[in-house]
């Protein structure tokens, strides 16, 4: 790269005056002098001739101007290249994250190998979860959003998408944390005798199903109030306001601070993961067969 004294000369002749040259550059004229004065010592040539009435150049001066410029210019454009280049071998991922959907298991499988691909840069979309919106953030999936983690056994979306399981979460109950079951570690089934719950009651999740039948056969005095088949902040705050338990996962303990979520003691899990579209962008596919190397 070329030598920085090179854009002051060029300013100190275009200006042909060393006070104009530094209003230009922003510093001190005093600098501007001790600039030229260390860049003719260095190259032991003579390149300004200094009147009371401005700044001239001499011959060696005038031919160090106008190969100056194309230096510079050829600097710039080498720069402007190498800059193309290096983000044409970049390559752009985008996750979506929210609060029922947090991008955390992925983001911490990818920072134990980050560091090994430079070249990846990973762009953190949050999204809002509502009823009208959240079917069309999942479509935008090779679109808006390369990837979203959640929990799934969705025949819907398994038909509709791709699907990398990263691990399981444990069924829970959310308990409000005045409520007398707030004091247990685990809740079975017969705990909830009596009680109102909120779950879903429509959808083609099996797990959802297989644990309202088990809420249903263990206890038939439970006041079932049906959830939205997409959770969202407004379910834990209607659960707060009519008094209900929800059933819910370990992943959404922090949702909502006027509940404890605890875990079902007969164990049940869903299996939660990396959702993306079956046509990947081709950064997309590379993240993917990385994340793929890491978990096996």
């Amino acid at each position: 790269m070329y030598n920085k004294y090179l854009d002051i000369f060029i300013e100190v002749a275009d200006t042909g005056s060393f006070s104009k040259a530094a209003e230009k550059l922003f510093v001190s004229s005093t600098a501007i002098m001790k600039q030229m004065n260390l860049m003719e010592q260095e190259l032991g040539l003579s390149l300004l001739i200094r009147t009371n009435h401005g700044i001239s150049l001499t011959k060696a001066g005038k031919q160090i101007y106008k190969d100056a410029k194309y230096i510079i210019n050829y600097t710039n454009q080498a720069i402007k290249k190498a800059k193309k280049l290096q983000s044409q071998n970049t390559h752009f991922v985008t996750i979506g994250t929210s609060l029922i959907c947090p991008c955390k298991p992925l983001l911490d499988l990818w920072y134990q190998i980050n560091d090994k691909y430079p070249d990846f840069k990973i762009k953190i979309v949050p999204f809002e979860e509502n009823h009208s919106n959240i079917l069309t953030t999942f479509n935008s999936n090779g679109t808006i959003l390369d990837f979203l983690v959640s929990p799934c056994d969705s025949k819907q979306w398994l038909e509709n998408f791709n699907f990398l399981k990263l691990g399981d979460y444990r069924f829970c109950i959310a308990v409000p944390v005045t409520h007398p079951l707030a004091k247990k570690n685990k809740i079975s089934f017969a705990d909830l005798s009596g009680e109102k719950v909120t779950a879903i009651t429509t959808g083609d999740s099996k797990k959802n199903q297989d644990i309202l039948e088990k809420i249903k056969s263990t206890c038939n005095d439970v006041e079932i109030y049906d959830a939205p088949f997409f959770y969202d902040i407004n379910v834990f705050n209607n659960c707060e306001e009519n008094g209900s338990l929800l059933v819910t996962l370990e992943c959404w303990a922090d949702v909502h601070p006027a509940f404890k979520t605890i875990p079902l003691s007969s164990g049940e899990t869903i299996p939660y993961g990396v959702l993306y579209s079956k046509t990947l962008t081709d950064d997309a596919s590379k993240f993917l067969d990385i994340i793929k190397r890491v978990i096996n």
